[in-house]
């Protein structure tokens, strides 16, 4: 593993995102889901590195990370869209992820939240703020596209404390 300025590693992944996905971990007390994101976003706030990921809370995936202290980001440089499609389609609900893809994860270098052995940039982010996106606040024509159902991204917030690839 070798550290990366977060900064440099945006670009890649701000185009993983656009190109299919890259995987978020969260882990609580009781449990460690996988899932794929499209929908983040990476800069400065608070004068520090911080991580923006969106999840529902129909999600799985939602009642781990809403009781934890942190998140992972994996962003693969090697061909994973078949495991990026499961992980995206598929409930930690009713499968085990891990197991179905053949996945291994390990210790994370500085969060309580682990990361799956895979060549790629990594990110570990300390949770330090969540918010619910407010419908009053958002322009309709979002709210008509992507809630009509009403199911509300919650926002977390991660202070980024490690960036590193694993090439």
């Amino acid at each position: 593993m070798r550290d990366v300025n977060y900064k440099i590693v945006a670009e890649e992944f701000i185009s993983n995102l656009e190109d299919g996905g890259e995987f978020l971990m969260a882990k609580s007390a009781e449990k460690t889901n996988i899932m794929t994101i499209g929908w983040a976003n990476i800069g400065r706030i608070w004068t520090k590195p911080i991580m923006m990921v969106a999840v529902k809370k129909s999600r799985f995936t939602f009642d781990i990370i809403d009781k934890a202290n942190s998140f992972t980001i994996n962003i693969p440089i090697t061909d994973m869209r078949k495991v990026l499609t499961f992980c995206g389609t598929k409930s930690g609900r009713d499968f085990d992820k891990f197991k179905e893809c053949n996945l291994t994860f390990v210790p994370a270098q500085k969060v309580e939240t682990p990361i799956i052995e895979i060549w790629g940039y990594y990110f570990e982010c300390k949770i330090v703020c969540k918010n619910e996106i407010n419908p009053e606040y958002l322009a309709k024509k979002y709210r008509k596209s992507y809630y009509s159902d009403e199911d509300y991204h919650i926002l977390y917030f991660g202070e980024i404390l490690a960036c590193y690839i694993n090439e």
